[in-house]
């Protein structure tokens, strides 16, 4: 298993140098999270020795369960799932990233949850085609969000996070990322702080470092089939 998850974490790293390489006019390093959720804590802990130190995870409960067993100080938590707003102060305390805000009241409640810690990071999830299964807000509504996120002083606003439609042609992936590229660099226009751009997955990542992510989230090209 540990020369698994090592052999994987060296591979993507590779793979994600050689995205780089391909275009020059990409200055960024990109961030590697390992999205954890349904794997074992053993497997976890393996990553972590080969390296890895930004996990994600979709479901609050679980996440903090492994935060409070693999209680390491250098690592990075990144809560991904849809976000309920009673769990607000779980994520507040336990997390150092959320990527999935996509409405004020949850804004308005982890800002409350977190007072007397350090700012928590927080990315926009955006759903720019009009698909009704998932979370996220259009492009108007990212820039009304972002404004709430700058003035909640337990917050720092990082960036955008998106999934967009699933595509297997790398043209038709490239497309849309380029899309939710175009957006993020109006964001970051306008919030000079905003630096994360948060897209690709283990079947699209190439594309989406092409149109310029500098954040992928990767799951089971890590650790393998989910329990």
């Amino acid at each position: 298993m540990t020369t698994s998850i090592a052999s994987q974490l060296e591979l993507l790293q590779q793979e994600i140098a050689k995205s780089r390489e391909k275009h020059l006019n990409f200055k960024d390093n990109v961030r590697l999270v390992a999205v954890s959720k349904r794997q074992p804590i053993e497997k976890i802990e393996e990553a972590y020795l080969n390296g890895q130190r930004d996990f994600g995870e979709n479901f609050v409960q679980e996440g903090v369960e492994k935060i409070h067993k693999l209680d390491k100080s250098d690592l990075q938590w990144h809560m991904l799932g849809a976000i309920q707003s009673r769990k607000c102060k779980d994520i507040a305390e336990h997390f150092d990233w959320v990527q999935s805000v996509d409405r004020v009241k949850v804004i308005n409640k982890l800002n409350q949850a977190r007072q007397g810690r350090s700012p928590l990071n927080v990315c926009i999830q955006v759903n720019l085609f009009g698909e009704e299964q998932k979370a996220g807000v259009d492009a108007d509504t990212c820039f009304e969000l972002a404004e709430q996120i700058e003035n909640a002083e337990n917050l720092t606003l990082r960036g955008i996070m998106a999934l967009p439609p699933k595509q297997t042609e790398y043209n038709k992936q490239l497309s849309q990322f380029e899309t939710i590229a175009e957006l993020y660099r109006q964001l970051a226009t306008r919030y000079p702080q905003v630096d994360t751009l948060s897209m690709g997955m283990s079947g699209d990542y190439e594309a989406a470092i092409a149109a310029g992510s500098n954040m992928i989230r990767i799951g089971t090209a890590i650790f393998g089939q989910r329990d």
